[in-house]
């Protein structure tokens, strides 16, 4: 039986803070932060700026293999992982609510859930990362040591990110933006390629009425109580 690969995923619905936990538990492990979320918002991106219909899963595929898509460490906390598409930093782009919803779409075809899937596994190859998105511990790292699977509540993920898009100055509409999150969240679940949901193995945070520190601290001593078993 093989060793576990040193790998925490940490998966979970949209809008539930993913990113900013991962950061911070990446941060604090002393490993590297693999956002593959971020991966499929690129990919949605180009879609939209070549006017290619999601539907049309021949001619998504066929851009696949031009892509060109690196991540880069966030310049800060408050920052998100910038994302380099083909040369051009592409990390506001992709992070509107348009292609959040076209990276859900996107993230159901299988030559991209490939193709991505492909590159993350190598990117984690050598263990020592955080990784999250929606079944990093279901399908790309299902070896990995350590899962956590994050919940809060879709009214509770709709005020955060109603709160992260005004602070950058974005007009939004509060009950589109909740819309928004519970319909992706049927369309992530219901997806017949690699839906939303817990690896078996997981360990679940509900973290609707926690801090961000406190749900990083949950999921530190998550990592290091199995460290003390294993």
């Amino acid at each position: 039986m093989s060793e576990p690969l040193a790998v925490v995923t940490i998966d979970g619905p949209s809008g539930v803070g993913k990113s900013t936990i991962s950061r911070r538990v990446a941060a604090r492990l002393g490993f590297t932060y693999l956002d593959t979320g971020a991966m499929y918002r690129a990919v949605a991106l180009r879609c939209r700026q070549e006017n290619l219909a999601i539907t049309n899963e021949k001619a998504v595929a066929a851009i696949l293999p031009l892509l060109n898509i690196r991540l880069l460490p966030a310049r800060s906390e408050q920052e998100e992982t910038r994302v380099i598409l083909d040369g051009v930093e592409v990390s506001e782009e992709i992070r509107t609510p348009e292609i959040s919803m076209l990276a859900s779409a996107v993230s159901a075809l299988g030559p991209v859930r490939s193709a991505l899937t492909r590159m993350q596994r190598e990117m984690g190859a050598t263990g020592k990362i955080v990784a999250e998105g929606r079944d990093t511990g279901t399908v790309v790292f299902p070896g990995a040591a350590w899962k956590i699977y994050l919940d809060a509540s879709p009214e509770v993920r709709a005020k955060r990110r109603i709160r992260q898009l005004r602070e950058r100055g974005e007009e939004v509409n509060e009950a589109e933006i909740l819309a928004q999150i519970v319909k992706r969240d049927r369309d992530d679940s219901e997806r017949t390629i690699a839906p939303l949901k817990a690896a078996p193995d997981a360990v679940r945070i509900d973290s609707t009425g926690m801090s961000v520190d406190e749900v990083v601290e949950q999921v530190l001593g998550v990592v290091q109580q199995q460290q003390k078993a294993g």
